[in-house]
C-alpha cells in the first residue's frame, strides 16, 4: 500500500513575505484610497496587517479576534468573534482597511466586514449608529471559493497555504523548563 501524498501547498516564505505585503500596500496606495486605521483579523492577519500599516504609513491599528479554522480544512460552524472586542464605536467616520492573511471560504472576512459596516456580525442583525464611513479589505491570498471578493488581493490560489508564522507547530516547554520549575519550588 502506498501512503496518500499530502495535497500541494502554496508556500510563502519569510524572505518573500516583505515583498508580498509591500506589493499589497502598493495596490492600496495606487487605488488612491488611503486608510486612517488598519484592523488586523487575528490571528492570521496580525503579521500582514502590521507590515501593510507600516508600508502605508498608518499608525492607528486595531484587532478583531476571530476563530473559524480549527485545523487544516476544519472549521467551526460559523466564525466567532472572541474577546477582547474592538470598540467599533470609535471608528465612526473613519476609513478602515481590514487585513487578513487569506480569504479562504471568505466567511471570516465577510463577517468582519459586515460587523464594521453595519455593527452586526449576522445578516439582518441590529445595526450600530457608530460605523466607519468606509471599510475595505486586503488579503495576501484569495481562493476561488471565497464568498467575498476582497478589495485588494496579492495572489490567488486554490491550494492550502503555508504561511511563515504558522508553518511550524506551537512551541512547548522543553525538559529544561520542567527541571527549572522543580528547582524553584
Amino acid at each position: 500500500m502506498s501512503a496518500t501524498a499530502p495535497p500541494p501547498r502554496e508556500v510563502l516564505p519569510w524572505n518573500r513575505f516583505g515583498d508580498a505585503t509591500r506589493e499589497l500596500a502598493q495596490m492600496v496606495a495606487d487605488s488612491g484610497w488611503l486608510p486612517e486605521l488598519v484592523v488586523a483579523v487575528a490571528r492570521g492577519g496580525l503579521v500582514p496587517a502590521g507590515s501593510v500599516a507600516y508600508a502605508l504609513g498608518v499608525k492607528a491599528m486595531g484587532t478583531m479576534n476571530v476563530e473559524f479554522y480549527t485545523d487544516v480544512e476544519q472549521t467551526l460552524a460559523e466564525p466567532q468573534v472572541l474577546p477582547p472586542l474592538l470598540d467599533t464605536s470609535v471608528l465612526a467616520g473613519a476609513k478602515v482597511l481590514v487585513v487578513d492573511d487569506v480569504a479562504d471560504s471568505g466567511r471570516t472576512l465577510e463577517m468582519v466586514m459586515r460587523l464594521l459596516r453595519t455593527g452586526s456580525p449576522t445578516p439582518g442583525g441590529p445595526a450600530s449608529q457608530h460605523l466607519p464611513a468606509q471599510a475595505r479589505s486586503a488579503v495576501l491570498y484569495t481562493k476561488p471559493r471565497s464568498v467575498i471578493e476582497p478589495d485588494y488581493t496579492w495572489r490567488r490560489t486554490d491550494r492550502w497555504i503555508s504561511f511563515p508564522w504558522s508553518a511550524l507547530p506551537p512551541v512547548t516547554a522543553g525538559p529544561d523548563a520542567a527541571n527549572a520549575r522543580n528547582t524553584e519550588a
